[in-house]
């Protein structure tokens, strides 16, 4: 797997990457941590002729809380995550998504915004964040724009990011008392293996346990995370319960178009996703109450 001709371009601003990408639009592509892209291009599942790198961009990584939300840059990666106590403290839903994320060297590489903008269908971050009701901001010499991230996704590998955007931060607002979120995946290996399906699930609930806002999003069973609002209309208003589970558990399963490939049929994911759906729901809902991160 040999590497074809490339220019590569190094940023050091995001001006000068904005305009070598509009510049060499639409024959090239951005590069953070490089993980997904250079097996990409080695394995010809796309040719390039130009690769803009932002890794010299200081202002792109990092964490910070700010107007009630939650700052993520878009090279901070996947151990950054793990190492903050930001995230092991207010949002053990992401802390779900990222302490499995292959192994230990790709997780010390890979970005929370190629991640994104990959947009791979059994991704494991878009699920939970679509959950936490996040949005990515998009920077270009023309503009910036903030999409939320259930908009951010159009098909595999496909997303509204213009060929001179870039992906610059997530945006999560902080959790309100008695919130609790939790993203379950299931794969065919404990590590370095992609999701068969998974949910993500985020609850508030008032002083009774009454649902007042849920979000369940699906992710491995659609050609994009899907979020599942039937599923939502199935639990708010209602006791956070495992019959209340149990019937936005079936209706998950419902919702669900998933493919049959070699990691398992459209039936087996169906039935998956109704297990996960409780699992997720109940690790939320004893978030919610204070119990076990």
């Amino acid at each position: 797997m040999l590497l074809t001709e490339i220019e590569f371009h190094d940023a050091s601003t995001l001006k000068e990457a904005s305009e070598w990408l509009g510049r060499y639009a639409p024959d090239a592509r951005l590069m953070a941590g490089g993980t997904d892209l250079l097996v990409d291009l080695k394995t010809s599942r796309y040719g390039t002729s130009h690769v803009v790198s932002i890794n010299r961009i200081a202002s792109l990584r990092g964490l910070t809380t700010t107007n009630g939300s939650l700052r993520i840059g878009a090279l901070t990666t996947a151990t950054d995550l793990l190492n903050s106590t930001v995230i092991w403290e207010r949002f053990p839903g992401i802390r779900d998504a990222v302490k499995d994320l292959a192994v230990l060297q790709i997780r010390n590489m890979a970005t929370i915004g190629g991640n994104l903008a990959g947009a791979v269908p059994s991704g494991d971050l878009p699920p939970i964040l679509i959950a936490l009701n996040a949005s990515v901001n998009l920077w270009s010499v023309s503009g910036e724009r903030e999409v939320p991230l259930e908009d951010f996704f159009t098909g595999p590998r496909q997303t509204v990011r213009r060929h001179d955007e870039i992906l610059t931060e997530i945006r999560v607002p902080n959790p309100p008392a008695r919130f609790g979120a939790a993203y379950v995946p299931f794969a065919l290996r404990e590590a370095n293996g992609c999701a068969v399906a998974s949910v993500a699930a985020s609850l508030l609930l008032d002083e009774k346990a009454i649902i007042r806002e849920a979000r369940v999003c699906l992710g491995a069973v659609a050609p994009i995370p899907k979020l599942a609002k039937a599923v939502s209309t199935v639990l708010v208003g209602k006791i956070a319960d495992q019959a209340t589970f149990g019937r936005a558990a079936e209706e998950a399963r419902q919702s669900s178009v998933p493919i049959s490939d070699v990691r398992g049929s459209a039936d087996y994911r169906r039935n998956l996703i109704a297990v996960l759906t409780r699992r997720a729901l109940d690790s939320a809902r004893k978030r919610a109450l204070g119990g076990a991160q």
